[in-house]
Formats: C-alpha cells, sequence, structure tokens
C-alpha cells in the first residue's frame, strides 16, 4: 500500500474535514499519488477522486427500543428508580393515605361499638400527631393499654 498521508492532509484541509473523513479513490490511487500541490489536490476533489464521508451520528435505535417499553410499563422495577424514596412519593402523600387509613379505622370501630367515643375522640387526636405508625400500630396500642370496649 502505497503512502498518503500528506495527500490526506492536504484533502482534508482544504474539505474542512478531519482526515478520518477524506476517502480516496482505490483504483485511481496512482494520481492521487502523483499530486503533491494544493492545487492538484483541489483537482481531485473536482474531480471526484477524493471525496469527503459523511459525518457520523449517533444511533438513537437502542434509545427508541428502550423508550417504547418504557411507555408500555416495563424497565421500571425497583433497580431502575433513582432519588429517594419521598422524591417518588412526597412526605405529604405518604401522610394523608396513612392518616386517612386510620381515621377510617376510627370510624369503622366507632360504629360497631369496639370503642367508645371518648376513645375515639383521645386516638382521633393521637393519629392527628403522628402518633401511629400504621393501622396495625394503632390496633397494638388499643390491644396494649386495655381500651377495646367491654361486652
Amino acid at each position: 500500500m502505497t503512502n498518503l498521508t500528506s495527500q490526506r492532509r492536504l484533502a482534508a484541509q482544504i474539505l474542512k474535514v478531519g482526515q478520518n473523513r477524506v476517502w480516496i479513490d482505490p483504483a485511481r490511487v496512482d494520481d492521487v499519488e502523483g499530486a503533491i500541490t494544493r492545487e492538484e489536490i483541489r483537482k481531485l476533489i473536482h474531480e471526484k477522486i477524493i471525496v469527503p464521508l459523511p459525518q457520523q451520528g449517533v444511533s438513537r435505535g437502542r434509545a427508541k427500543t428502550i423508550q417504547a417499553k418504557k411507555h408500555k410499563g416495563r424497565r421500571k422495577g425497583a433497580g431502575s428508580r433513582t432519588g429517594s424514596g419521598f422524591a417518588k412519593i412526597p412526605r405529604k402523600e405518604v401522610w394523608m393515605t396513612k392518616i386517612r387509613s386510620l381515621r377510617k379505622k376510627l370510624r369503622e370501630l366507632k360504629a360497631s361499638r369496639v370503642i367508645t367515643e371518648s376513645t375515639y375522640t383521645q386516638m382521633y387526636r393521637m393519629a392527628g400527631s403522628g402518633r401511629f405508625e400504621s393501622v396495625a400500630d394503632l390496633e397494638r396500642y388499643l390491644k396494649a393499654h386495655d381500651l377495646w370496649r367491654k361486652r
């Protein structure tokens, strides 16, 4: 193989592209080898013996397939999630779901006469102050403090 580095370098400068993007016609290598001036290289470019290759981009193919899967609901498991727990479900929403379930449970206990009105009021206030972690915690508290109504 002949050495065409200087011709490639000159062509790259004239075409304003990188040396890797300069394509030289393999059938006309002898003509290119003889060309040593910029003028001769310009002539070869005009004759399409030396051509700039198109610019290469980054393929979006993989990104599109992943995006399509995500639209279907895939790739969203626990291992794919980033950010803190509170970034995904805000503290306020966590509180709202917890307090609603506690108040619902208290209403049910009062309606079915498992706890008294005064116990209901007391527990309602305690729930509002953040005393209970969950409905199970509320039930544990009622059992531990013997607040179930006597039959």
